[in-house]
C-alpha cells in the first residue's frame, strides 16, 4: 500500500484520536484512493504509532463507511457508493436542520459574526480554487449552530457521517457549482438573525441536499 507522500511528517506522539483523524483526512482528500488496500504495518510506520490505534481507527472508519474490511483477506478504502452517500446525506441534512432549529433562539451577535466570517473565508477559498480552505470554511460555518445547539447527539452523528460526504464535496467545491453555497449560507445567516428558526432550519437542510446531483452522477 503506497502511503501518502506529500503529507507533513506526523509526530510520533500521536494519540489514538489523532491516528483516526490522520487516516480519515487522507481518505477524504484522496491521498488514500477509493479501492486502495490498507496495511496495518504501513500505516503504523507512517503515523509512528503501534498497530493498536491504527486498527481501532480502521474500525471506526468502517463504521463511517470510509473503509471496508473482510477479515483475513483485505482492508481497503471504500469506493464511492451512491446509495451509501445518499443515506449519509439524508442523515447529515437532518442533523444540521435540527442543530439550526435548536440554536437559533440562543445565537448571539458574536455567533452570527462568526458565521459571516466563515462564509467570507469560504467564498474567498472558492474564488482561489483552494478546495482545502473551502472545506474548512464550510466546516467552520456549520460548526457554529452545532456548537450553540449544545446537543451532543447531533455532534456525534455528524462526526460519523460527515467525512463520507466530504469526499464528494471536494468535487463540488472544485467546480463552479460550489459557489451556490455562498448564497445558501447568507440566507441561513439572515434567517437566523431574524429569529426564524423553522425557515433557517429548512434552509440548512436544503443546503446539504444540494449534493444530490453529484451523488446521482456516480
Amino acid at each position: 500500500m503506497p502511503v501518502p507522500k506529500e503529507r507533513a511528517v506526523v509526530p510520533r506522539s500521536l494519540l489514538r484520536e489523532d491516528a483516526y483523524r490522520a487516516i480519515r483526512d487522507a481518505i477524504v482528500k484522496g491521498e488514500l484512493a477509493p479501492g486502495e488496500r490498507l496495511n496495518d504495518a504501513d500505516l503504523s510506520d507512517w503515523l509512528g504509532v503501534s498497530r493498536t490505534p491504527v486498527r481501532e481507527a480502521l474500525a471506526r472508519l468502517e463504521q463511517a463507511g470510509l473503509v471496508q474490511t473482510k477479515p483475513g483477506r483485505y482492508t481497503m478504502v471504500s469506493p464511492l457508493d451512491a446509495r451509501a452517500l445518499r443515506e449519509a446525506q439524508l442523515v447529515t441534512a437532518a442533523m444540521h436542520e435540527l442543530a439550526v432549529r435548536e440554536a437559533v433562539p440562543h445565537l448571539t451577535e458574536a455567533d452570527l459574526g462568526e458565521m459571516r466570517a466563515a462564509n467570507d473565508r469560504f467564498a474567498a477559498a472558492l474564488q482561489a480554487a483552494d478546495v482545502d480552505a473551502a472545506l474548512q470554511g464550510d466546516d467552520d460555518f456549520h460548526a457554529v449552530p452545532v456548537r450553540v445547539s449544545a446537543n451532543q447527539a447531533i455532534a456525534a452523528v455528524l462526526d460519523q457521517y460527515t467525512p463520507a460526504l466530504r469526499r464528494i464535496e471536494r468535487l463540488r467545491f472544485g467546480s463552479l457549482s460550489g459557489r451556490e453555497s455562498v448564497a445558501h449560507h447568507n440566507l441561513i445567516i439572515d434567517l437566523c438573525a431574524a429569529g426564524d428558526a423553522e425557515a433557517a432550519a429548512e434552509a440548512a437542510r436544503t443546503n446539504w441536499l444540494t449534493l444530490v446531483p453529484l451523488i446521482a452522477s456516480l
